[in-house]
């Protein structure tokens, strides 16, 4: 570990240097904030490792030469990030257990470069960038430039203020357009283009930028006799800045998840660019009590937006064994963020997609989220290669069990066809008690090989027999009576699933738990679906040709008979317990999707009366989605709907089709 933490300081002193000093970046602010995350993970469990010229201990970048460098009396300190909203519930449940029940103030977090500016009885003296947060650049010449900035203010005061300088929209397409016809290099984007432009030696360039700033801080309100942040930004108009009106003071961390949810709908329509929201406690008391550390201040964090293109390395390629016997390359990836969540692991899906997309060991890779769900890798980044990396190479053999792979017939996917290799068998246990399947809980993946391994488990069958092995399991370590007996009664408790959760748990090739439901709900029997001929399958919606063979093959297997007849014999119910459907027009054959928070049921009855009445929801909008439900603080696959021109239902009128006759 401490060979990474050496890593990573060298990956990061070097970002900073090409950031923050050459204006020339290398990698993403997004990459830049992983392994910052990392390192400072690193220092929390080994203080003393903590070297000097730590990126942790920094709070920016280095000063250039060429700028006179500016002493900041008070440090200007960055923020600490958040990126979904259980750090977000974090943030403000730390804030709660010191007692404080606080207001919030949410900005908007402008995608530009920070300034400290200092005014003299009213005139401004001295303009600054952030630098390490204690010293900075002197930028004054060309903050002198920028309109919005007052060069007097309405009052003779002493006084600091905090602010963003940036470059619209707008100004940055007005540039580039110069700049093409010129036969110029582009401007990369308009943080870049702001920052590069405070830093020029010659004033009349910052001048036809046509800069622009916010300005969003007051470090010492008390001494004006200001006591809350809100009355500070009121008190910095007043003064003549220009404060960015798109803020919003709420009461509760509601209001900010609110505030959050409205803005990543409506970024795209600002004339600037935002990379995310700051939230900070209102009441300037409150935020003395809570103090800072030696990086953050503990009363404030800036949410940050999903990336829409997250980069990472592809540290290797593994092999998984599925329940059916097919391999799956997976990629190995080195942990990222993305929408909220941390991935470390993404599906290759098979062979061909890796050659398609020519990915190598060793890659910068794009990834993102299918559906909003299942983390894709998107390209490599060829541009990025030194290359070090490894070309894929396609495996032959099984990984568990050595046998020689196989490719069926007409597909792309490799087939390891050795009935009796372990990982089948664990993959298709784990399977079979999964919450969409059976349900058992406290049977993990983990709990599963040990018992396979053991040999308590050689097949689904056993696991209703586990009663039998009670004792040997008391010897077990981490197995005590509670667990035990917690685990024995979920699994008599799911012999009374209804006959989809089994239908699914079978592993049945192609056979996902709502085609599970479908055919359950036809056939209300595990015998007459037994006995269902192909032609008679074919007809059923949803259920093809490929699905229809697949499910015949199944129940046409001696072994899977004789299976299903112990399991029958266990007392594992056959029927289907759910509603049969009753086709209603407007919700049969029909797709939907559900967005946002509905106050009159949860998400899942509202998914059980969809399909009640013959229709079906899937997880992401696509020009297949026939209508989309939309509850209060609808994400993405709302502002989706609205561009592909796809029905939207709200609430109320989700209802009234419910209860329509």
């Amino acid at each position: 570990m401490q060979k990474r933490y050496e890593e990573l300081i060298k990956i990061l002193n070097e970002a900073n240097y090409k950031y923050y000093v050459l204006d020339d970046p290398t990698i993403t602010d997004q990459e830049y904030d992983k392994y910052l995350r990392e390192l400072i993970t690193i220092e929390e469990e080994h203080p003393e490792w903590i070297k000097k010229d730590s990126p942790s201990l920094r709070i920016g970048g280095e000063v250039i030469e060429g700028f006179t460098k500016v002493n900041h009396k008070i440090p200007l300190m960055s923020l600490s990030n958040v990126f979904n909203e259980s750090e977000i519930l974090t943030f403000d449940q730390r804030i709660r257990k010191e007692g404080i029940h606080p207001e919030y103030v949410c900005e908007l977090k402008i995608d530009g470069l920070s300034v400290s500016l200092l005014y003299e009885k009213g005139e401004l003296v001295r303009a600054a960038t952030r630098g390490d947060g204690v010293t900075g650049e002197d930028i004054t010449h060309n903050v002198k430039t920028i309109k919005s900035i007052p060069l007097k203010l309405t009052e003779p005061v002493d006084i600091e203020v905090r602010g963003e300088i940036f470059m619209s929209k707008k100004t940055l397409e007005k540039i580039n357009r110069a700049r093409e016809e010129a036969g110029q290099s582009l401007l990369q984007n308009a943080r870049n283009a702001a920052a590069g432009s405070v830093r020029q030696l010659d004033s009349k360039v910052a001048a036809s930028r046509n800069l622009d700033a916010w300005i969003y801080h007051l470090p010492n309100p008390l001494e004006y006799g200001i006591e809350t942040h809100s009355e500070a930004l009121d008190y910095l108009k007043k003064l003549g800045f220009k404060v960015n009106p798109n803020n919003r003071l709420v009461g509760g961390i509601d209001g900010v998840l609110e505030f959050i949810s409205h803005y990543t709908r409506e970024r795209d329509t600002l004339p600037y660019d935002i990379d995310g929201v700051v939230i900070k406690v209102n009441r300037i008391r409150s935020q003395q009590e809570l103090g800072s550390t030696a990086k953050y201040p503990k009363w404030a964090t800036a949410y940050k937006f999903p990336a829409e293109e997250v980069l990472t390395k592809l540290t290797d390629i593994i092999f998984t064994v599925g329940r059916t016997g097919q391999i799956t390359p997976n990629a190995v990836l080195e942990p990222v963020i993305v929408m909220g969540s941390t991935i470390s692991r993404a599906t290759l899906h098979n062979a061909d997609y890796v050659m398609e997309k020519d990915l190598k060991i060793g890659d910068v890779v794009s990834i993102h989220k299918a559906g909003d769900v299942i983390p894709e890798v998107l390209e490599a980044k060829k541009e990025r290669r030194t290359g070090e990396e490894t070309d894929f190479k396609m495996i032959t053999e099984c990984p568990m069990c050595g046998s020689h792979l196989q490719q069926k017939e007409g597909q792309v996917d490799y087939f390891c066809l050795n009935e009796t290799c372990p990982a089948r068998h664990m993959e298709a246990f784990t399977h079979f008690v999964s919450h969409d399947a059976m349900n058992i809980e406290g049977l993990g993946e983990k709990i599963i090989e040990d018992f396979y391994n053991l040999g308590f488990i050689g097949s689904v069958v056993d696991i209703y027999s586990l009663d039998k092995h009670r004792q040997d399991l008391t010897l077990l370590e981490g197995y005590g009576d509670k667990s035990i007996d917690n685990l024995l009664e979920a699994i008599e408790k799911s012999k009374e699933n209804s006959l989809e959760r089994l239908i699914f748990g079978l592993g049945i090739s192609h056979v996902g738990s709502k085609t599970a439901k479908v055919l359950a709900s036809h056939f209300l029997t595990m015998d007459a679906l037994k006995n269902a001929k192909v032609e008679e399958l074919i007809e059923i919606a949803d259920v093809g040709d490929i699905i229809a063979k697949s499910i015949f093959e199944y129940f046409h297997n001696e072994t899977n008979l004789a299976q299903l007849e112990e399991l029958k014999e266990l007392g594992l119910n056959m029927n289907y317990l759910g509603q049969i459907v009753n086709l209603k027009e407007e919700f049969s054959s029909k797709s939907f999707v559900l967005t946002g928070t509905l106050e009159t049921m949860p998400r899942e009855v509202a998914k059980q009366k969809i399909e009640s009445f013959g229709g079906k929801t899937v997880e992401s909008v696509s020009k297949k989605t026939d209508v989309v439900i939309v509850g209060s603080n609808p994400g993405s696959k709302y502002d989706k709907a609205l561009k592909l021109g796809i029905p939207i239902w709200n609430e109320q009128e989700f209802m009234e089709k419910l209860e329509t006759q």
